[in-house]
C-alpha cells in the first residue's frame, strides 16, 4: 500500500520543485527579458527586471544581419543525422553487449566512458588536420560524424541500461519462433524499448543541438549552426548584450517548443496506457 501523504508536507515538495524549477529556468528566462530591452537597459545596474521599455528592435537587428533560417537548418540537420546515425550504430551494440555479454563488455563501456573525460581541445589539432584532408572543413557531413562519435558513448550507455531492464526470456522466445537476428532487434526488442530509445533520441538531439566547441571550430560559413549564430554577436567591438540575448532566444526558441511537445506527447501516451 504507498503511504499517505499530509497536506503539509504535499505543499512543501510542490512549494520546493516549484522553487528548484524556477532556479534552473531563471537563465534562461533573464536571456528572454533582455532581449526585449534595450543595450543601456541591458547594462544597467542594478539590472532591470521588468520596469523596462519593451521593444523588439534587437530581433528586427539580428533577423536583418544574419541568415537565421541557414543556421536553423544547420543546425537540424547535423543535430537530427547526428542522433540517428548514432542510434543506428549504438542499437546493436548496446543489444550485444546487454544480450550477449563476454568478460571484455564492462571494461569496453568503462573504456567508452573515460574518452568523454578527455578534453575536446586535446585531439582538436589532428582532426582539424584530419578534416582538411579529408576536405570536410566546414561541411555537414564532417560535423555530422564528429558529434555522433562525442556523443556515442552516452547513447550506448544509456541504451545499454535501457536493455538490461528487459527480459531476455522474450528474446529467446522469438528466437525459437524463427526470428532472424534483424527480426530479433527490429521488431522485438525495439518496440518494448520505444520510451528508452525516444528519451536518448532527445536527450542526443539536444547535445547535438548545443554544441559549440566543435561547430566553432570546424565551420565558417556553409555548415554553421546556430551556435555560430550566437557567437557572432559576440565581437572585438564589445558584447551587445541585448542582441546577443536576442540571437540565444532564437536558438534556444526550437529546443523549448520541442521539450513542450515531447513533454505533452509523452503525457498523452502514459495517460493512454493507463486508461488502455
Amino acid at each position: 500500500m504507498a503511504r499517505s501523504v499530509s497536506p503539509r508536507r504535499k505543499l512543501i515538495n510542490t512549494t520546493a520543485a516549484w522553487a528548484i524549477g524556477l532556479l534552473i529556468f531563471f537563465p534562461i528566462l533573464w536571456t528572454i527579458l533582455t532581449s526585449f530591452k534595450t543595450e543601456a537597459q541591458a547594462i544597467a545596474a542594478p539590472p532591470i527586471f521588468l520596469g523596462f521599455d519593451w521593444t523588439l528592435e534587437n530581433y528586427r537587428v539580428v533577423l536583418e544581419r544574419s541568415d537565421y533560417a541557414r543556421f536553423l537548418w544547420n543546425s537540424i540537420i547535423i543535430a537530427g543525422l547526428s542522433t540517428v546515425l548514432g542510434c543506428l550504430i549504438a542499437i546493436p551494440a548496446a543489444w550485444s553487449m546487454a544480450f550477449v555479454p563476454s568478460k571484455r563488455t564492462k571494461d569496453i563501456l568503462l573504456w567508452m566512458l573515460s574518452t568523454k573525460m578527455l578534453p575536446a581541445v586535446g585531439v582538436l589539432y589532428p582532426i582539424y588536420l584530419l578534416f582538411i584532408q579529408l576536405g570536410l572543413l566546414d561541411s555537414r557531413a564532417g560535423l555530422v560524424v564528429v558529434l555522433m562519435l562525442i556523443n556515442l558513448p552516452i547513447i550506448v550507455w544509456m541504451l545499454y541500461t535501457y536493455f538490461k531492464e528487459i527480459p531476455g526470456e522474450i528474446l529467446e522466445a522469438a528466437r525459437m519462433d524463427g526470428a532472424t537476428l534483424g527480426q530479433e532487434l527490429l521488431y522485438v526488442l525495439t518496440p518494448m524499448a520505444i520510451p528508452g530509445i525516444a528519451s536518448t533520441l532527445l536527450l542526443n538531439f539536444i547535445l547535438a543541438w548545443n554544441e559549440a566547441f566543435w561547430t566553432l571550430n570546424l565551420t565558417a560559413v556553409n555548415a554553421a549552426p546556430l551556435t555560430a549564430f550566437i557567437a557572432s554577436y559576440s565581437s572585438p567591438e564589445g558584447l551587445f548584450f541585448a542582441k546577443l540575448s536576442a540571437a540565444s532566444t532564437m536558438a534556444i526558441a526550437p529546443i523549448l517548443i520541442l521539450g513542450w511537445f515531447s513533454q505533452k506527447q509523452l503525457v498523452r501516451g502514459l495517460t493512454f496506457g493507463a486508461v488502455k
